[in-house]
């Protein structure tokens, strides 16, 4: 039996909805970029496409430094990581640019 299971089996769960967020993120800000009207910019593509990739580097980094918390002896105290931090900026950002783009469509 695998050592703090359930820990384990939780901390693999959140990063799997990390990645459903990153891929559900890239979806619709193609299909998003397409609705505008004008023509869509492969730019604006690979900028969706690469915040995705960062989001699931980003989520995969922290669940491996969890996992290697998970599976020492010792205790450590609850503390968020860079990891953690990066994963909000990037959200935020993403919430930016979802507004800069409601913008864009009501004018």
């Amino acid at each position: 039996m695998i050592r703090n299971f359930a820990d384990h089996a939780s901390n693999e769960r959140t990063f799997l909805a990390w990645v459903r967020t990153a891929i559900a993120i890239a979806g619709f800000g193609i299909a998003g970029a397409r609705v505008g009207g004008g023509p869509a910019s492969p730019w604006a593509d690979f900028a969706v496409l690469g915040t995705g990739a960062l989001l699931i580097i980003l989520a995969y980094v922290r669940m491996r430094l969890i996992r290697a918390r998970l599976d020492s002896d010792g205790e450590e105290p609850d503390e968020s990581s860079a990891a953690d931090a990066a994963l909000v900026l990037v959200v935020i950002a993403l919430f930016a640019m979802l507004g800069a783009f409601g913008l864009r469509l009501s004018v």
